[in-house]
């Protein structure tokens, strides 16, 4: 049987990912930044699960009492991958595959190719380089400057992504980032992510009496909340609502200064389990996205039959079938999404179509299984074939 070890900074999708493998006998072992006590309900036997959460803790801690030093949290999060990386690479059982998530496996991965393993690094979004070009060129429309991405960190993955033997991704417009960065396509594997259908469930239906919109995710440039905040201001409906779920960056509370924002609710971080009756509720939710891999929260959306207008670059594209891909918008185009609001709130057949086409698709994804399958048929290939640069 395969053996497969995964590491990961905090969970992620990876945890989704490991009890698959685990499912299917292949999960040697995950090793992860978090603490064990932020792991109790991953269902996974204990044994299989390492932690070195010293420095990942502590940036937890700081961040949850707001306590915000942009040097120091650079710093701490350059030495929280180094020394995740080292401590896995020093407690490395034998395996046949290394999956490493973007930024944590350099080492390790060179490490299991020199024993004849192969090594996977696992990219959750675009080619860094495509992700630091086009956020400092958001930044620059609104005025600011971008904090940038810590060269040594750009210099680290991009090593990661020519020592790796795949470099995997979850949507297509990952795959035109790195082969808009040189990454030659052999090397790229497009595997989308799934959706946790046991919990993600249409619970409630929305307001007759008023039309609600809402955004789940980190409230940021990256995100695109700016043109969502002008396409909602656009439209025009009498009794709307906007609530924004997530937490707040510094770059928008600047933004935010002395705007009057009327009918838009800013809820702060949400758990999981209170974004189902949220998101059953919502006629629709937009994530606007300049720079995503592919939304997680949009496959959970429509799990609970809320339509989704999504930008070109957020992956939506890989959820919605063909007939829905009217809802898919260009990025920074508050006209096309305050467009697709006026549709869907001015037509009741074409809003329970949408709510209909939601679940059917998201259903067809089947969870995190066809995830699962593809990740560890794709595992099974390359420790058969060998498979090296």
């Amino acid at each position: 049987m395969i053996k497969v070890v995964q590491t990961v900074h905090g969970k992620f999708h990876h945890f989704d990912l490991a009890r698959q493998l685990h499912r299917q006998g292949m999960l040697e072992a995950i090793f992860t930044g978090y603490p064990m006590w932020k792991l109790r309900n991953e269902e996974l036997p204990a044994e299989k699960v390492k932690t070195f959460p010293w420095i990942r803790t502590f940036l937890m801690a700081k961040w949850r009492f707001g306590f915000e030093n942009p040097r120091l949290d650079r710093e701490l999060n350059w030495w929280a991958a180094l020394s995740l990386d080292a401590y896995v690479a020093s407690h490395l059982r034998e395996c046949d595959v290394f999956v490493g998530l973007s930024g944590s496996g350099l080492k390790t991965g060179a490490l299991t190719k020199r024993r004849g393993g192969r090594y996977i690094c696992d990219r959750g979004s675009t080619h860094i380089r495509f992700a630091e070009r086009i956020m400092t060129e958001e930044y620059q429309r609104w005025g600011q400057t971008f904090p940038g991405i810590d060269p040594r960190a750009v210099a680290r993955e991009e090593q990661e992504y020519f020592s790796a033997d795949v470099v995997t991704v979850p949507s297509r417009f990952c795959i035109r980032s790195f082969s808009e960065m040189g990454v030659p396509p052999e090397k790229l594997r497009k595997i989308p992510y799934g959706v946790e259908l046991s919990l993600f469930r249409k619970v409630a239906d929305p307001p007759s009496e008023r039309f609600e919109v809402l955004f789940v995710g980190q409230v940021s440039f990256r995100k695109g909340m700016p043109y969502l905040l002008d396409a909602f201001s656009q439209l025009k409906h009498p009794h709307k609502r906007l609530r924004v779920v997530g937490a707040m960056q510094s770059e928008m509370k600047t933004f935010l200064q002395g705007k009057h924002l009327e009918d838009v609710e800013f809820l702060g971080p949400v758990p999981q389990r209170d974004l189902v009756p949220i998101m059953s509720s919502s006629h629709v939710m937009v994530l606007p996205s300049i720079e995503d891999g592919l939304g997680l929260v949009l496959g959970q959306a429509m799990a609970c039959g809320c339509p989704i207008i999504c930008s070109t670059n957020t992956g939506g594209e890989e959820l919605l079938e063909e007939s829905q891909n009217r809802f898919v918008v260009p990025i920074r185009d508050a006209t096309a999404i305050c467009d697709r609001l006026e549709a869907l709130c001015q037509d009741k057949q074409l809003y329970e179509a949408a709510s209909h086409a939601a679940l059917q698709s998201v259903k067809s994804v089947g969870g995190w299984n066809n995830y699962g399958q593809l990740y560890g048929k794709l595992c099974k290939d390359l420790a058969v074939s060998g498979c090296t640069n």
